[in-house]
């Protein structure tokens, strides 16, 4: 397996003072852990019961998650004020495939709900065999890039001087981030839900936010969980959006100081994972010729699909 990375392209970060090198693998760039993880993830033995939350990093992920559980979850409380949710981060919660593979073999009976980073192009052949239901979530570019840049930046604890975000905004142009190039992440779920379209609910972050019951009714509806009527008017959607709200997980004492254990050599604070999740922040950072070159390029990219990422 070490042997594989001599024969990969290599980028090193220059945004980040060198400190991380990135491997494309399978026509994505990632860390260096990730072949092997993308590798062990294929013995997953999915079933039609399934349920994948899948999504490129900084896109709505970690509420994605959050709601997903809660509504599997609700039946099972005697209340939402008991959800675990209040004492564990959401990706423990619900795991990702390439990160806690025997954990999820373990749990997959009593829970078979899980997330996953993973371009299409790279899921378990079982995912596709059994036609288990994928839900994908995706965010307007520009706010995605602002995230990805302090997320990464605080895991390397530099500092905004030490990072400079032009770097950062022309190498995410290149395509060079993270489960990167972004926008061939989107497209490959996206053509895959154009052939199988009875397993696929693509969200959108901002519409989630525009309209969080319409869009969490619908999410329930999709995972075999729809809210009765007796239940929407005790307030029960209303409850799970304020539970999994930022406010509430983002003032959790679990997310303000704990620690998630991406793999056995890796761990991160959880408050990386609660940042600021609003709209529009890239307007802070953005210069006019970068909103006109990202715009270009998306256009350029997704015009075909009708998605709106600008």
């Amino acid at each position: 397996m070490e042997g594989i990375y001599k024969t990969l392209p290599q980028h090193t970060c220059t945004w980040l003072q060198g400190r991380v090198t990135l491997y494309k693998y399978q026509g994505f760039w990632n860390a260096q852990n990730f072949p092997k993880k993308a590798i062990l993830a294929q013995s997953y033995e999915a079933q039609p019961r399934d349920v994948l939350l899948c999504s490129c990093p900084k896109t709505g992920t970690t509420w994605l998650k959050a709601l997903a559980f809660a509504i599997v979850t609700r039946k099972k409380l005697d209340e939402v004020g008991n959800s675990p949710l209040l004492t564990t981060l959401p990706h423990d919660c619900v795991p990702f495939l390439e990160n806690h593979l025997e954990k999820i073999k373990e749990n997959h009976s009593n829970f078979p709900i899980l997330g996953t980073h993973l371009p299409y192009s790279s899921l378990p052949k079982s995912v596709i065999d059994s036609n288990c239901k994928i839900v994908y979530i995706y965010r307007n570019i520009k706010d995605v890039i602002v995230s990805y840049y302090h997320y990464i930046r605080e895991l390397m604890k530099l500092s905004v001087e030490e990072a400079p975000f032009e770097e950062a905004f022309d190498e995410f142009c290149q395509g060079i981030s993270s489960f990167g190039p972004y926008w061939e992440h989107i497209l490959e779920y996206w053509k895959a839900s154009q052939e199988r379209p009875e397993v696929f609910l693509f969200m959108k972050y901002e519409d989630l936010k525009k309209d969080p019951t319409g869009n969490v009714k619908r999410l329930a509806e999709f995972l075999g969980h729809p809210f009765s009527i007796e239940e929407e008017k005790a307030g029960m959607v209303e409850n799970i959006i304020q539970l999994c709200s930022f406010d509430t997980l983002s003032n959790l004492e679990v997310n303000k100081s704990g620690k998630y254990q991406a793999d056995e050599h890796f761990a991160l604070e959880h408050r990386l994972f609660f940042r600021k999740a609003t709209d529009g922040d890239w307007e802070n950072y953005f210069t006019e010729e970068m909103k006109d070159k990202i715009d270009k390029l998306i256009d350029e990219k997704m015009s075909a699909t009708g998605l709106i990422l600008k």
